[in-house]
Parts: structure tokens; C-alpha cells; sequence
């Protein structure tokens, strides 16, 4: 993976464009990937493997936002395109995964938080640009409010039972941002798309959170929702 690291944080330093941008979004990279490759070593993971390759690819392309997230005006689609292939690509890390017999909760915990840290990036863009209010910041924030409100109340910190719902309503949530940032998109038209997906993540949130209150959660085996029919989100 460490060459991984190498190569892609050159490619994050050269594609931004500009010197700051470029050193913002090498900073966001090398952050990401030392995170990662931290996590990996924890984890003792032999093979990091093509899916998790292709979910670092996802984060570089998070890292190269930052130009557009620092000044909106002068990168307007940049934002709008890196996460169009980021979305993309997190449709095809998980089948690449089960198909080499590479599926790991390691991935799967891997591809969840990398979608978070999408969801953060888009909506910290889409309040830069001003085209929707501060309040689509909760979108970006509710992964991280629940993982803080698992260390308050530790039945929150179990795992989830897989759910296609919560995995559509994270692409919805996705798309729905980036749908907001698209400059042809007059008003009202961005701040209901994001309210929209907005509510139906509060709504998946909501529904895990009823749910381990009510012990419903997969306690007997933290890998249980990453096996290869589960997904891992």
C-alpha cells in the first residue's frame, strides 16, 4: 500500500492546479492515507487488495475537492466531477471485494467511512458556495454525532444488521449534494434537494438508533454484517 501512498500523493499535489489548493489537498491526502494505512497495520491486514485500492482512489478524489471547497468561485465543477467518479467507484469496490474473495470487515469499515468523509467534503463544499444555508452541514455530520453518541451510550456503538436501505439512502444522500452543486440548478431547487436527503439520512440514522436502544444489534459477532452477502454498510 505504500507505494500506493507515494504515488497518489504526487498525483494529488499536481492535479489541484494551483500551489495552495495543491498543498491543501496533499495535506487532506497524506492525512487520509496515513489514517488508512494506521488502520491497516491494526488491523493485520497481509493483502490490502484491488477493492480497498480502488476505495483509496475515492479518498484522493475527496482530498482534491479541497481546492474547490477553499475557493468555490474560481473551481465551480471541480467539486461536481471528482464526486460524480468518487460515487461511481463506490459502486464497484464492494463486488471487486466478494469476487476475489477479499471481502473483510476491515473494507467494509473501510468503504463506510470513506463515504462519510465524502458526504462531509460535498457538504462543506455545497454551504462554501452559498447556493444552500449552514443547516446541510448536519449532513455531513451525523456519522460522526453518532459514532460520538456511541461513546455516551455504548449500545450505540454496536454493530448495525446489514440494511439495502441505509446503503441507498448514503448513494441518495450522495447524489443529493451533488445535484445541489450543480451550477445550472437555480434556486429554490439545490436547498430542497439537499433538505430531501437531509431527511432520509436523519431517517436511517433515526431507524439504527431505535434499534440498538431496543438491542437490536448484531453483538454476537462484530464482523457479522461484513461478510460477502452483507456489504459492510
Amino acid at each position: 500500500m505504500r507505494w500506493s501512498v507515494a504515488v497518489l500523493s504526487l498525483a494529488a499535489l499536481g492535479a489541484a492546479g494551483t500551489l495552495d489548493g495543491g498543498i491543501a489537498a496533499l495535506v487532506g491526502w497524506a492525512l487520509y492515507a496515513t489514517a488508512v494505512d494506521r488502520a491497516a497495520d491494526r488491523a493485520g491486514l497481509r493483502h490490502f487488495g484491488w477493492a480497498n485500492r480502488v476505495t483509496l482512489l475515492r479518498g484522493l478524489l475527496v482530498a482534491l475537492m479541497i481546492p474547490g471547497l477553499l475557493a468555490p468561485a474560481q473551481w465551480p465543477w471541480l467539486p461536481l466531477i471528482l464526486g460524480s467518479i468518487a460515487l461511481a467507484l463506490d459502486g464497484i469496490d464492494g463486488p471487486i471485494a466478494r469476487r476475489t474473495g477479499m471481502a473483510s470487515a476491515f473494507g467494509a469499515r473501510f468503504d463506510m467511512e470513506t463515504d462519510a468523509l465524502t458526504v462531509l467534503m460535498l457538504s462543506l463544499v455545497v454551504a462554501a458556495e452559498g447556493r444552500v444555508g449552514p443547516w446541510v452541514l448536519l449532513s455531513g455530520a451525523l456519522r460522526y454525532l453518532y459514532v460520538a453518541a456511541g461513546w455516551i451510550w455504548p449500545r450505540l456503538a454496536r454493530p448495525v444488521p446489514p440494511s439495502f436501505a441505509r446503503k441507498l439512502v448514503c448513494v441518495l444522500q450522495i447524489a443529493g449534494l451533488l445535484a445541489a452543486l450543480l451550477p445550472i440548478l437555480a434556486p429554490p431547487w439545490p436547498s430542497a434537494i439537499a433538505a430531501v436527503s437531509l431527511a432520509l439520512l436523519i431517517w436511517s440514522f433515526g431507524r439504527d438508533v431505535i434499534g440498538l436502544m431496543r438491542g437490536k444489534g448484531m453483538a454476537e459477532s462484530p464482523a457479522a454484517p461484513y461478510l460477502p452477502d452483507g456489504g459492510g454498510v
